[in-house]
C-alpha cells in the first residue's frame, strides 16, 4: 500500500549510509530522487539552498517529498569541545534543517503546489542520553551538541507540523537507533554492548530505517502529522 511511484523527492545528505539507502529504495519503488550532499550546497547558506530547490521545481514542476537527512557530529570529550565545533554541528543540523524547510516551502508557494510531505531525520539521542557504558576507548562517543540538535529537530518538526498544516504540508520525523555500518563496522565490543542494551538484541539495518521514512513519505500516512517515529528495536524502552 506504500506507493512512491512517480513521486519527486529531494534528499539531503544523499551520499551517506542512510541517504544512499533512501535513494536506492525510493528509486526501486518508482520515485525520482534528487540528492544533495557536500559540494552541492551548504545547508548554512539559504540562498544556495533556495536556488537549487527552485531548479528542481522548475525541472519537474513539483516536489512531493523533502527528506532532511544531512547531518554532522563531533566525537571528542565534551570538556574538550570548542566553540567552533559546537557552532558547526548546530548550524548544519539545526539551522540547516530550518533553512531547508524554509526554502522548500517558498518553492511550494511559488509553484502553488497543493500538498507535500517533509521528513526530518533526528536520532534516538534526541530522545534519550547515551549510555556511556556501551562505548570502548576507540568508539565514537555520541556528543552533547549532536543530541541537542536532534532534540531540536524533533521539536521543530512539531512546530512546522502545526504551522504548515493549512498548506497541506505534513511534517514528520524519524529517529533511528544504532545502525550497523557494513562499510565501516563498529567495534565488536560496541556491537556486543549495544545488543545487550537493546531488547531486540541487535543493531538496525539501514533498510529498516528507510521503511519508516517511506511510510511517512507516502499517502498511506496522510493523517500522520507532527509525529516522531522512533525506530530503535525498543532501545528507549529500557
Amino acid at each position: 500500500m506504500i506507493n512512491l511511484k512517480d513521486k519527486i523527492v529531494i534528499v539531503t545528505g544523499n551520499k551517506g549510509q542512510l541517504g544512499s539507502k533512501i535513494t536506492e529504495i525510493f528509486e526501486e519503488q518508482g520515485a525520482k530522487v534528487v540528492g544533495f550532499d557536500i559540494g552541492d550546497f551548504d545547508l548554512r547558506d539559504n540562498e544556495s539552498i533556495l536556488k537549487n530547490y527552485m531548479n528542481v521545481f522548475k525541472k519537474y514542476n513539483k516536489v512531493d517529498i523533502l527528506i532532511n537527512n544531512a547531518g554532522v557530529s563531533v566525537f571528542e570529550d565534551s570538556m574538550l569541545r570548542t566553540e567552533d565545533d559546537f557552532d558547526f554541528v548546530s548550524d548544519v543540523n539545526l539551522k540547516g534543517t530550518f533553512n531547508s524547510i524554509q526554502s522548500f516551502v517558498k518553492c511550494i508557494d511559488k509553484h502553488k503546489q497543493d500538498k507535500a510531505s517533509i521528513i526530518n531525520i533526528a536520532s534516538l539521542y534526541g530522545v534519550i542520553s547515551p549510555d556511556f557504558r556501551i562505548y570502548g576507548d576507540g568508539d565514537r562517543k555520541n556528543s552533547e551538541v549532536y543530541g541537542a540538535t536532534k532534540a531540536g529537530i524533533i521539536q521543530m518538526t512539531k512546530y512546522f507540523a502545526v504551522y504548515l498544516a493549512e498548506k497541506n504540508i505534513r511534517v514528520n520525523c524519524v529517529s533511528p537507533g544504532g545502525i550497523f555500518n557494513q562499510n565501516n563496522p563498529q567495534s565488536d565490543e560496541f556491537i556486543k554492548k549495544y545488543n545487550d542494551r537493546c531488547p531486540m538484541k541487535r543493531m538496525a539495518n539501514d533498510n529498516e530505517i528507510v521503511g519508516g521514512i517511506a511510510y511517512l513519505s507516502s499517502d498511506i500516512s496522510s493523517y500522520v502529522n507532527g509525529h516522531n517515529l522512533i525506530i530503535d528495536g525498543g532501545f528507549v524502552c529500557w
